[in-house]
């Protein structure tokens, strides 16, 4: 006796259809799982045996052979479970099998035959709608998950028993439907700009780099606020779109990090300096998101900069300019979205007093020279914005008065955004910071004097091609913060003064 029981998979983020196939035969009692599995797929011998017999069912003591097609792609994890499950006792006469037609399974099983969470969900049940499915079965966590997908009737269950009721008819039940009603983002939960006194370029060049999702770089002092204006930095971000949310919830599905149903706001992450090339950029023996990926349409802040190894930025290079990871494997080539924001911050120099108003550097010239030669020059072209951040002397925090609040800038930067939404409607990029060098050229309109200003400053300070570009792109921005339709030399000197590294570092 033969049956095919649909479920799924994932390759990176792309999900895939998997059939189980379950024989029952005569001879000595025996279960063997083929098709590539790996230990937690082998493991659940164990545990879908203890489930049918505890949920109430026999467990038939014949030969069972388990095949998990295509049988050239390892399967991982415990999600098979289910579906090996639902496949035995359909042999076994207990449901109809017109009542799994176009329907699929996934899940983990406790060994008293209750219904665990697993991780991939969303990807998952993608790709089983890309193939026709038009029913999911799985944990009643992962339902609110899965419903996102729409044309997909997804149904959430906490055991065995009422999978089976509902299979035979004696259960009934509505397919889950999401609530996704509201704003995708709760600003909340950040600090806001208004806590934060003086630092009034700064907020500008934030202000900048979040309309145009720039990358922006801060050096200063230690203690002159680099850190709480970073974590201040998502307040004053555009709200997520659904299709933005989507694309990210995927990502967290399948590192199994996601928390509730779908991400609401912009993904922060802040590694450590310590952080390995692999677990920043990703990769694995079965190759996993790293935190670039994680940081997908959001923020990747990396604090202390230049403490970072060296080989860990340098992998930044090829995500920073093509907005995804690839991983090269024997057992395949994997796809990983990063589009991410970088935020850094770093200290001028070791002692990380060079040029305070208030404390004396320390360091010699070779040793400033050493460390900042730790962040390479392709690194730092890759950068759109570097600003200096002054330390202030706290006699005078007291007289300050609070600045601007995160929803007043918020505010300034959700019309650049429409402004950019407009310009790129019918272009597969939201922002300028993803213009290629043709949209640079038809987008970006410069006004006669500007032009010259620039061509000077290039000429000068040796700008590269891609520094030229990455000038005009932030211009570009500057210019829609004034809903100004042509670039104004204005807009150039300013952007000019985010470029110019080695003059803000002398």
């Amino acid at each position: 006796m033969l049956t095919n029981i649909t479920s799924g998979g994932f390759i990176g983020i792309d999900g895939f259809k998997v059939e189980v196939e379950v024989n029952i035969s005569q001879g000595l009692p025996q279960f063997i799982i083929v098709g590539l599995p790996d230990t937690a797929v082998k493991e659940s011998k164990e545990r879908v045996k203890s489930a049918i017999i505890n949920s109430g069912f026999s467990f038939p003591l014949r030969k069972i052979t388990v095949n998990l097609a295509p049988a050239d792609i390892q399967k991982q994890g415990t999600l098979y479970d289910l579906p090996v499950a639902i496949g035995i006792l359909n042999l076994a006469g207990i449901f109809s099998p017109n009542s799994i037609e176009n329907t699929a399974f996934i899940g983990e099983l406790a060994l008293d035959g209750s219904i665990r969470k697993i991780k991939g969900v969303l990807p998952i049940a993608y790709g089983l709608k890309q193939i026709g499915v038009k029913k999911l079965i799985l944990p009643e966590e992962n339902a609110p998950e899965a419903s996102l997908i729409s044309e997909l009737e997804v149904y959430g269950f906490q055991h065995l028993k009422e999978i089976i009721g509902f299979l035979t008819g004696d259960i009934n039940k509505k397919p889950v439907k999401p609530d996704i009603e509201g704003t995708f983002t709760d600003y909340s939960g950040y600090p806001d700009f208004s806590e934060i006194k003086g630092q009034y370029a700064v907020k500008r060049a934030l202000e900048i780099a979040a309309a145009g999702f720039h990358n922006l770089l801060m050096i200063g002092s230690p203690g002159s606020g680099k850190s709480m204006m970073a974590k201040a930095f998502p307040s004053i971000l555009p709200p997520m779109s659904f299709e933005e949310a989507i694309e990210t919830t995927k990502i967290h599905s399948v590192a199994g990090i996601l928390d509730g149903y779908i991400v609401k706001n912009r993904p922060y992450r802040n590694p450590h300096h310590t952080i390995s090339d692999v677990a920043l950029i990703g990769g694995g023996s079965i190759p996993k998101p790293g935190e670039v990926s994680l940081a997908h349409n959001g923020v990747l802040f990396l604090d202390e900069f230049p403490e970072f190894k060296r080989s860990s930025l340098e992998v930044l290079r090829q995500p920073m300019e093509d907005r995804e990871v690839v991983i090269s494997r024997a057992s395949g080539r994997y796809k990983f979205p990063a589009k991410f924001q970088l935020l850094a911050a770093a200290n001028p120099c070791p002692c990380g007093y060079k040029n305070d108003p208030i404390r004396e550097c320390r360091c010699t010239p070779a040793e400033i020279r050493r460390y900042r030669n730790k962040l390479s020059g392709p690194i730092v072209d890759r950068i759109d914005m570097i600003t200096w951040v002054n330390s202030v002397p706290p006699e005078e925090l007291s007289k300050m008065s609070a600045g601007e609040s995160s929803q007043q800038i918020r505010e300034r930067v959700l019309k650049a955004v429409d402004i950019q939404k407009k310009r790129f409607k019918e272009l597969p990029v939201n922002f300028n910071s993803e213009m290629s060098p043709s949209m640079i050229e038809k987008f970006v309109i410069l006004e006669d004097e500007a032009e010259n200003t620039l061509r000077l400053a290039a000429k000068k300070y040796g700008i590269t091609a891609r520094g030229f570009h990455r000038i005009l792109k932030v211009s570009r921005t500057i210019a829609d913060l004034e809903a100004s339709k042509n670039v104004k030399t204005k807009h150039i000197v300013e952007a000019l003064n985010y470029r110019l590294t080695e003059e803000m570092l002398s």
